[in-house]
């Protein structure tokens, strides 16, 4: 299922939530259905697209309205006029299916390609800026930022022959059954056209496709190819649905067959399901690696062949080599990116400086963070959070992100579902959700009566990091002093209660060796700096000075 985009980026990409509702423009690589569930309820202008997957998309929903779409076709660049800034897009072939095309996006927010769903050959990446693909060796004259990649088989290590080679596979088993007084293709799903063309071209025969079973395959072809399309239901070459219950279905076919005393018909299924289904399976059950190269029958009387509109794992691999992004995000569940090798090796020691383009993908101000000399690590893909069916971006960056709650700014690090806070002393040592200063917010609410006090307090942290180490107790006994001063008596035992609270939440471990630039964060924040706690060997020491001192 595709992700939403960071919520720094004006625009969304094949998500069609409320959430991507809110973007300023909306983005469609494709027509399958996975890329645009929800896309009736939640469209909005304008959506850009090919032509032909807005013809596509409109005929499956048929309530959608033509003006939504803003047409941009392969090879074509778009200016886009945006409040934020206008920004540049370009529409690349993704060689998935009619239609399909890989976004490039640049802007202020940094130079993103996103993929899509694609089988990424070396006709595609040519076809990109040259200044974006690595020659001989070296980097690219201009390094793209983010690649969101389509990692559907990130996991697998098939060798998936190419389309060529497996279509001569499927030409290559009809060849071998010329009894079959029918041929059955398994290839209704967009993208498997070129299946049925170079079949029909090389046998010279029309393949016919149940209109009222299957209307959107027909439609499909309708449209695309109509003069290899036949209306005569006892044609040899025939389009089988591929799913709900296939095998259910084949058994059925060859038990008819069987039973009329008949030859068995042709059953093919050009996919690579079958083929990755069987990595799960112990290595003694897997088929030999000769599979690859031919057809190959399974115990229900179905010969597969393994065809993919999606990129193996090598050629992922090949593709970022050449490219040689920033970062890298999986647009797949389970975040796919992270069993890469280049993710491994080039994407988990990146850096994010105050100039890095993630803060405007995550839409966060770096001001507070300025006067950091030392850049911030960030791992480039990190594994999404488990139970959603459309992951945010974001969940995969690691990335810094700032609370909007309140004006105290801080870095987290983490994934959502473990954040380590900034301070590294008390219970934010051992990553407890309540990092926030919380002990920091009540002791303002306890001094909220006297704003001179707030001043007096202020100047002193600022003057000296010496200065701001104070006793808990006798603070805590002017924050009493003071609020009896204005705070009639009824409400005394509400400031005592909000007193205690604050000492149990105080922080009880402090941390050494903090540079300059840590100490003017914790000052900016109006935070204490924490002090050092005196090590065992210094107060053995100082216990042996003060009983020599007894002895003179």
């Amino acid at each position: 299922m595709p992700i939403e985009m960071p919520r720094g980026l004006p625009f969304s990409v094949d998500t069609w939530t409320p959430s991507s509702k809110k973007k300023r423009h909306h983005f469609l690589t494709h027509a399958h259905k996975d890329h645009s569930s929800g896309i009736s309820t939640h469209s909005a202008y304008p959506i850009y697209s090919t032509h032909l997957t807005k013809t596509l998309i409109l005929q499956q929903y048929p309530q959608l309205d033509d003006s939504l779409f803003v047409g941009i076709e392969v090879g074509q660049s778009v200016v886009v006029d945006d409040p934020d800034g206008r920004f540049g897009v370009t529409a690349f072939d993704a060689n998935h299916c009619p239609g399909a095309v890989m976004f490039l996006f640049e802007g202020d927010f940094g130079n993103i390609l996103h993929t899509g769903d694609c089988r990424l050959i070396p006709e595609c990446l040519q076809n990109l800026p040259q200044k974006y693909v690595t020659k001989k060796g070296k980097e690219p004259k201009c390094q793209l930022d983010y690649v969101f990649l389509d990692c559907t088989f990130g996991r697998s290590s098939l060798h998936i022959p190419s389309k060529h080679l497996a279509i001569q596979q499927v030409i290559n088993c009809i060849w071998k059954h010329p009894d079959a007084p029918i041929v059955y293709l398994c290839s209704d799903m967009l993208g498997q056209e070129e299946i049925l063309i170079n079949v029909s071209r090389i046998f010279g025969s029309k393949i016919f496709v149940d209109k009222a079973n299957n209307p959107e395959c027909f439609q499909a072809l309708t449209h695309m190819v109509p003069e290899i399309l036949s209306h005569d239901p006892s044609s040899r070459f025939q389009v089988f649905e591929g799913f709900p219950k296939l095998c259910e279905r084949a058994q059925a076919k060859l038990a008819e067959a069987q039973a009329n005393s008949l030859p068995e018909p042709l059953i093919i299924r050009p996919s690579a399901q079958w083929y990755a289904c069987e990595e799960d399976l112990p290595k003694t059950e897997r088929r030999k690696k000769e599979s690859f190269n031919e057809a190959v029958r399974d115990q229900f009387g179905i010969w597969h062949v393994c065809y993919s509109i999606h990129s193996s794992r090598q050629e992922l691999e090949w593709a970022l080599q050449l490219l040689a992004p920033k970062r890298v995000v999986s647009t797949t569940p389970s975040c796919r990116a992270m069993e890469l090798n280049y993710v491994k090796k080039h994407c988990f020691s990146s850096h994010i400086t105050s100039s890095d383009p993630l803060w405007k993908l995550l839409d966060i101000g770096v001001e507070a963070y300025s006067n950091l000399d030392a850049s911030v690590k960030v791992v480039g893909c990190s594994p999404m959070m488990e139970g959603s069916s459309k992951t945010c971006a974001e969940s995969q960056l690691q990335l810094v992100k700032i609370s909007a709650a309140t004006q105290k700014e801080q870095l987290d690090l983490s994934t959502p579902s473990e954040r380590p806070p900034l301070t590294l002393f008390g219970k934010a040592r051992f990553g407890f959700q309540d990092s926030t200063f919380q002990h920091e917010q009540e002791k303002t609410m306890v001094m909220k009566s006297d704003p001179q006090q707030i001043v007096t307090n202020r100047a002193e942290n600022e003057s000296s990091s010496q200065d701001v180490e104070l006793e808990c107790e006798n603070s805590l006994e002017k924050k009493i002093e003071v609020d009896v001063t204005e705070v009639p008596s009824e409400k005394l035992v509400e400031k005592e209660t909000e007193v205690c609270k604050i000492s149990s939440q105080a922080p009880i471990i402090l941390s050494r060796g903090f540079n300059e630039s840590l100490r003017n964060l914790y000052r900016s924040m109006n935070v204490s700096v924490p002090q050092p706690l005196p090590s065992l060997v210094e107060l053995m020491n100082s216990n042996k000075r003060a009983k020599k001192m007894r002895w003179r």
